[in-house]
Formats: structure tokens, C-alpha cells, sequence
């Protein structure tokens, strides 16, 4: 029975564990969506990096300094070397897993930090504070919260799966950081406004949104990390998972409702649902309830999750247009101030403090130690994440330079283009190619090789530029008239067509540059004039937008398959 039990408990812990690793995937999109193409290679690197770094820290120091900082802070003598070596020389089989427990949520909270100051921190400098925060900024937070013994432990402060220890911890050191290391370029103007950069793919953002929420379970669900025990009467009953069932509804009502927060709030603030709000609310209810899912009533974890939500937008606006703080991926609202936000609302949806009748007593207590606890978590994160990232600005290693940020950390830092075909031509190819000599630049854009162009040539190529949903009429008034071969291209442009303002995370912005198609067609036997015609009235709609053609002589066609030449070729 004992080995039973100590089978179905392991395979637990490591599922959930397994579960929670998963998450760095659903962090790695998130993040690599919110950020500019230029800088997804560079995010996803600290994303691996933070894993891989991270994690060995854990295993070589940090799990041992959480258990010697719970015992130092309740008053003990830690057995330093006990605490090292119930690492590296476990004496059961429970002790070749607990490390790795501990490890998935420190580098959690290790990866949240990677996200505020996306696209201008040095990688070297990023790495280092991630050794640090996995060697002792979190493993002291972890050890005075969750050990046997610690000051917040004996203090009474309740976090059940992190949402202050891990997600508190990591979004307020995510917002002293970006404070320190300071905003990306022109991301504020002198005046106090507030120049939006949008991400490259809210595609992205979503999707990791959803593998996190996925995730997620296994880091709430999972901390129920004892299935079953047996007493000393013999008898085989449920452990930890006495209380599995209130933390899964728990949760999936805060995160369901964090969503639904947000997105009432960016409809109050700007008139439209953002879509990014509301997958940062999702989140942020995520975080919210994650400190208190296994005590709280579940009208609690709905009052929890909306306000979570809501905060989002609320405290986002607080740090971009206050405290001028860049805080790419929202680290802050989504993880600093919804962890807190949780961990003070604990008296107020506890079971203790309703399931009897209200508990005045309970609530008074349980307030106390959630605040000191909060303040003491923040203190120490705030101090140490600043020290060491302001050390390395001392020493001009916080940031990139003017000239790398401009060109994309993907390039600077890594040498590597995330979406290689849109890149820069000229430089080693991989078609084989040479580099061609520089020539001298010409008023249309071209290359001038010396050809005069002649206006009566026998080839011309029509190009037209059009909205897109006209395409479909123009393909076919041009078949009409035996035009059929024609290359289509989606570009984007501006002319007297107004500008639109765009959303991104509920600040609006304008947009100049229209989504339009062009559309190329090469005549020799077809009159042009009946090609432009058929264009112009397949795509004329009367308003502004609806593009223009051009007309442009050829000089000469090769027909690559039969080697034809001239208006044969076309």
C-alpha cells in the first residue's frame, strides 16, 4: 500500500511538473507576439536561456538557500550542509523529484522578468540577473513562504501556488527593471506623450495565452501536489486532493472572469473590446485567484478574477502615462499588481472568514499577515532586482546601443533574422549569388543600366494598384478582355485615402499605410488602353482608396521555357 501511494503521489508531481515546463512554450509566444519582428529571435533566446540557465542555478544553489533562508527566518541554525546535500545526495525517492517541483515555479517567476524589458536589454545582462534571481532572490522569497518554517509561515501568510511568491514576485521585479534599464527609443516624448509601439503578432500573443491558461492548471491544480496518504489507523484516504476539486473551479472561474473584467474595462476606456486586454485579463484573473484557489468561496474567485481584470487596463495607463515606466508585455498589471491584489483579498473570500457565519476575527488576522507578507515580498524583490540591474548600468552593460535597438536585437544580439525572406537584400545569400556592384540611384527607384526607354515600345506592363476585396472583379474583367496572366502582390500604402487609428493594448495610434493589392499585367497583343479601362471600372467603387493605374513601357521579355523574346515572349 505504502509503495501505491508513493506511486500515484510521484507520478503526479512530475505530470504537473511536466505540465508546468509547458508553460515556458506558452511564455515564449506570448512574449515573441508582443514584441517587434525585429526582436522575436532575441525574446525567444532569453525565454530558452532563462529555462536553461535558470534551472541549473536552482539545482546548484537555489533550492539549498530556500531552505536555509525559511530556517534562518524563523530563528533556527540552518544546516547549510544538509541543505545542500539533500540536493545533490537525495535519501529517497520524494527527494529525486522536490527540487524539480520547486524548480518549474522559480523559473516562472524567472521568465515573467524577460517580457518588461523586451527589446533593449542586453542579453549578458539579462542572463546574469536571471543567476541571481534563481540563486537567491526567489529561492529567499520561496524558502520565508513555503518551508517548514520561515518568517511568513510562521507569520500566517497564505499563498497557495504562487500568486504572490511567484507572479507578484516576478511582475514587480519585471517593473523594477524596465524602471531602471529605462524605455526603448522614442517610446515617450519629451512633451509626456506616449508613443505606441504595437507588437508584431497578436496571433501570437493569443495562442500563448492559451497555452499558459493550459498550463496553468498544472500549476494551481498540481500544488495539490499529494494524492492520496494513509493514516496511522491504516486506513487509505485523500490528501491534498481533498481540496483538488475547489481549485480547478476556483480557478477556471477567476480566469474566466479576468477575461470578461478586462474586457468590460477596455470597453468603458476606449469603446472597443481590446483583444489583447482581454487575453492579459485572462491572465491577470489567473494570477489573481492562483495565491488563494484553495480556500476561497467560489463566488470569491469570480469577485477576484473580475477585478483582476480590470485593474489591467487601469494599472497599465497608471505606469505607461505616470510613472513613464515601458513595460512591453505587461508584467506588471498582469503578474505584479494581480498577484498582490489576490494576496490582500484572501480575508475577504477565504472560507474561513464565511463558511460559519462571518469571522471578524479570521479576517483581521489573516489581513495582516497578507499585507506584511506583500510588503516584505516586494521590499526584498524591488531592492536586490535593482541593485543588480543598476550595477550593470553603472558599468554600461544595461542596454543595447542606440544604433543595435534601432536595428533589432535579432541581428545585434544573435546575428539571425526571425523572418529571414522580408529581410535586406545584398550581404551572403543562400541562392549562391554574388553581390552586385553598387550603381547610381535614379529618381524612380531604379538602377540605371543605360536603357532608353521608348514610349512607343511594343511591350507594356499595366500596374495597378487596388483595394483588395476589389481583386476577384478585376481577375475577372481582365480575363474578359484576354488578359489572364497577371501577378498579384499584398503591399501596403498611402495616398488620399484618410489615415485610421489602430488599438494595441487599448492606446490608439494612427495608421497610415493601407492594406491594398497590386496587381501587374504585361500586354503586347492587347490594346493597353483596353487593359487600364477594364481595371479602373472593375475597381472603382467612388471613394477615396480605390488606388491607381500606371503604365510602363518594357524594354524586353525572355520567355525562361522556350527561350522566345520580345512581344512573343509576353
Amino acid at each position: 500500500m505504502d509503495a501505491i501511494v508513493t506511486g500515484v503521489n510521484l507520478l503526479w508531481v512530475l505530470v504537473v511538473t511536466f505540465l508546468i515546463f509547458f508553460m515556458h512554450a506558452g511564455f515564449a509566444m506570448l512574449e515573441a507576439g508582443q514584441v517587434r519582428a525585429k526582436n522575436v529571435a532575441n525574446q525567444l533566446t532569453k525565454n530558452l536561456l532563462t529555462w536553461s540557465v535558470g534551472v541549473l542555478v536552482f539545482f546548484l544553489v537555489g533550492a539549498a538557500v530556500s531552505t536555509i533562508a525559511g530556517t534562518l527566518t524563523s530563528g533556527g541554525s540552518p544546516d547549510i550542509a544538509g541543505a545542500f546535500s539533500s540536493t545533490f545526495s537525495p535519501d529517497g525517492v520524494n527527494a529525486w523529484v522536490s527540487w524539480l517541483f520547486g524548480a518549474v515555479f522559480a523559473m516562472t517567476a524567472a521568465t515573467i522578468v524577460s517580457g518588461a524589458v523586451a527589446g533593449r536589454a542586453k542579453l549578458r545582462t539579462y542572463v546574469a540577473y536571471t543567476i541571481v534571481l534563481a540563486a537567491v532572490i526567489y529561492p529567499v522569497v520561496a524558502g520565508i513562504s513555503w518551508g517548514s518554517s520561515g518568517l511568513l509561515v510562521d507569520l500566517g501568510f497564505h499563498d497557495f501556488a504562487g500568486g504572490m511568491v511567484v507572479h507578484g514576485m516576478g511582475g514587480v521585479a519585471g517593473l523594477v527593471a524596465a524602471w531602471v534599464i529605462g524605455p526603448r527609443m522614442n517610446r515617450f516624448e519629451a512633451d509626456g506623450t506616449v508613443n505606441v509601439i504595437p507588437g508584431h503578432s497578436i496571433t501570437f500573443a493569443v495562442l500563448g495565452t492559451l497555452v499558459l491558461a493550459f498550463g496553468w492548471y498544472g500549476f494551481n491544480v498540481g500544488t495539490a501536489a499529494s494524492v492520496l496518504e494513509i493514516t496511522d489507523d491504516g486506513t487509505l484516504q485523500l490528501a491534498a486532493f481533498a481540496t483538488v476539486g475547489r481549485v480547478a473551479l476556483t480557478t477556471t472561474l477567476a480566469m474566466a472572469a479576468g477575461a470578461v473584467g478586462a474586457g468590460l474595462v477596455s470597453v468603458l476606456k476606449t469603446g472597443k473590446v481590446d483583444t489583447l486586454y482581454v487575453a492579459n485579463g485572462l491572465l491577470a484573473g489567473l494570477v489573481g485567484i492562483t495565491g488563494i484557489t484553495d480556500a476561497t468561496v467560489w463566488p470569491g474567485a469570480i469577485a477576484v478574477g473580475l477585478l483582476a481584470g480590470a485593474q489591467l487596463p487601469v494599472v497599465f495607463e497608471l505606469v505607461e502615462k505616470k510613472l513613464r515606466i515601458d513595460d512591453v508585455c505587461a508584467v506588471f498589471p498582469v503578474h505584479g499588481s494581480a498577484g498582490i491584489l489576490g494576496a490582500l483579498a484572501f480575508p475577504f473570500v477565504a472560507v474561513d472568514t464565511w463558511q460559519g457565519g462571518f469571522d471578524a476575527a479570521f479576517l483581521t488576522d489573516a489581513l495582516v499577515a497578507q499585507v506584511v507578507g506583500v510588503v516584505v515580498i516586494v521590499a526584498w524583490t524591488a531592492a536586490l532586482t535593482a541593485v543588480v540591474f543598476g550595477a550593470a548600468r553603472s558599468l554600461g552593460q544595461a542596454r543595447v546601443s542606440e544604433d543595435h535597438e534601432r536595428e533589432g536585437l535579432d541581428v545585434s544580439e544573435h546575428g539571425v533574422e526571425t523572418y529571414p525572406e522580408f529581410g535586406r537584400e545584398g550581404g551572403i545569400r543562400t541562392d549562391g549569388g554574388v553581390d552586385l556592384p553598387e550603381t547610381k540611384p535614379i529618381a524612380d527607384g531604379g538602377e540605371d543600366d543605360g536603357l532608353e526607354l521608348d514610349s512607343d515600345a511594343e511591350i507594356e506592363l499595366v500596374m495597378s494598384v487596388i483595394r483588395p476585396d476589389r481583386l476577384s472583379d478585376v481577375k475577372t474583367a481582365l480575363a474578359e478582355i484576354g488578359a489572364p496572366s497577371l501577378t498579384v502582390t499584398n503591399v501596403s500604402g498611402r495616398g488620399s485615402q484618410p489615415a485610421k487609428t489602430g488599438q494595441w493594448r487599448g492606446e490608439e495610434y494612427t495608421v497610415d499605410l493601407h492594406q491594398k493589392v497590386k496587381v501587374e499585367c504585361v500586354v503586347a497583343d492587347i490594346p493597353t488602353a483596353d487593359v487600364v479601362e477594364a481595371i479602373a471600372d472593375a475597381a472603382h467603387t467612388g471613394e477615396k482608396g480605390d488606388g491607381k493605374v500606371f503604365v510602363l513601357p518594357v524594354a524586353d521579355a525572355y520567355q525562361v521555357r522556350t527561350g522566345k523574346t520580345g512581344p512573343d515572349a509576353v
